[in-house]
């Protein structure tokens, strides 16, 4: 077992041991029932993407309801309980033009998702937790939310996950994360291990050393596949007038198993090289009233660009990516160098609370870009460079109304666009240029 996992095991232990210093989270449950919450979310989405250079364009349009419904824990020493979430989904018009992670396709000739796409689908699972003090470990479908591993959910649909998890609290302002998870499930996908995950272990901890300073770490190490790390540090300046600025370092080291994922669209060099890569970046935000502007420094390094999914059994929807250049592109190629200025505008202080816009550019620059060397049989041997600055940049734009009272008290309605373009020698590599819209309207209800 790694060091790493070795420590953060032994502080999960001896947390577990040592007197809380503030309220057990089971000592104040209700009951499995009286604690219950049930809800579901109706999203309607919409998502095209019009591609250039004569790439077909793609284009998905569907609805679906998420349902989670969630018991209490049971009271005593030691709290039980279980809940269940899902989704069920069905397309709107022909949505012939799968690919872009929404709508999942039929089988055919035996093989998964290269036939029509479904007009209706559902997908979900059951889990139990248990909770000691404040210690909880749940067991079953799962959505996760750790840099390291991720659920995808910026499609219509959120990506799952099958295993435990287990979170420790009893420190004040630590909270130490330990798990495994053997199925992996895409939004797009309907088989509940339709990425074909062996096991992903994870590990890490967040604390929070004061009301200005965060810091966390995590890692994971998915079987024949990676081993990833992650950390970040965050402090909060406070300024005069209510103004503030942010300061954010954020950073992933990962070694790839370099005969069980061939499929790194940025790797260069010889076949029997091994995969690895850093990236990280750094973050200025200052805040006044309604207006909060970002600047950002992004840098990749390492003989591969940063990879999130690209071959089987990786086990990650695209979305473990916790770094501030991340929009339509990641901003993640081979050697890549990144900057973005943001702007958000809260329209609250000026008489539309709810309405919020961010627009934002990035440029990224010195992208290493190859071809691959193939032998008679396909394999790749060899990956070669063809140039080493190729460059891609994005313009975003978002605009999100959430209704704040009355009968449709929370429900939103977000639309974003984007307008990618990138050098010719990146074009076939990653996005290729394109103008994408998604539109989410999103209805939540609650049951109890």
């Amino acid at each position: 077992m790694p060091k790493a996992k070795k420590l953060t095991l032994a502080v999960l232990i001896n947390a577990a041991l040592i007197t809380s210093t503030y309220a057990s989270e089971q000592s104040e449950a209700k009951g499995f029932v009286e604690d219950a919450n049930g809800d579901v979310l109706f999203r309607t989405g919409y998502l095209t993407r019009d591609k250039k250079n004569g790439v077909e364009d793609t284009s998905s349009y569907a609805q679906t309801a998420m349902l989670k419904l969630d018991s209490g824990f049971t009271q005593g020493v030691v709290g039980f309980g279980a809940g269940i979430i899902g989704d069920a989904s069905f397309k709107l018009g022909p949505n012939h033009n799968a690919g872009n992670g929404m709508i999942p396709r039929e089988r055919l000739n035996g093989v998964d998702g290269i036939g029509d796409t479904y007009d209706h689908w559902t997908r979900g699972g059951g889990y139990v937790k248990a909770r000691v003090s404040n210690t909880t470990v749940t067991y079953g479908t799962q959505i996760l939310d750790l840099p390291v591993l991720a659920s995808n959910t910026a499609r219509l649909v959120p990506e799952y996950f099958e295993g435990v998890l287990a979170n420790n609290r009893e420190i004040k302002g630590l909270e130490v994360t330990v798990g495994k998870f053997t199925k992996n499930q895409y939004s797009d996908q309907i088989t509940s291990d339709g990425n074909e995950l062996d096991s992903a272990v994870v590990w890490g901890a967040k604390y929070k050393v004061n009301d200005q300073l965060n810091t966390a770490y995590y890692g994971t190490d998915i079987k024949d596949r990676l081993e990833r790390h992650y950390a970040n540090v965050n402090y909060k300046q406070a300024l005069a007038n209510n103004s503030s600025l942010t300061y954010d370092f954020s950073g992933y080291h990962t070694d790839w198993d370099r005969q069980a994922n061939k499929s790194l669209y940025s790797y260069i060099g010889s076949a029997n090289d091994e995969y690895q890569n850093s990236i990280w970046a750094i973050s200025t935000t200052y805040n006044t009233g309604p207006h909060t502007v970002m600047f950002a420094y992004q840098q990749n390094s390492g003989n591969a660009g940063y990879d999130y999914g690209l071959g089987q059994g990786v086990g990650d929807g695209h979305q473990t990516i916790y770094l501030p250049n991340s929009y339509l592109s990641d901003f993640i190629g081979n050697g890549e160098k990144s900057a973005q200025l943001q702007y958000n505008l809260d329209f609250g202080s000026f008489g539309v609370p709810g309405l919020s816009w961010t627009t934002a550019f990035v440029y990224g620059w010195d992208i290493n870009t190859n071809a691959s060397v193939k032998d008679l049989s396909g394999n790749v041997i060899e990956r070669v460079r063809t140039a080493d600055n190729a460059t891609e940049r994005e313009f975003f734009n978002q605009v999100k109304y959430t209704v704040q009272s009355g009968f449709a008290k929370d429900a939103s309605l977000r639309v974003r666009h984007s307008y990618y373009r990138a050098s010719d020698e990146y074009q076939s590599g990653y996005i290729g240029d394109t103008n994408e819209w998604r539109i989410w309207l999103d209805i939540p209800v609650k049951f109890f």
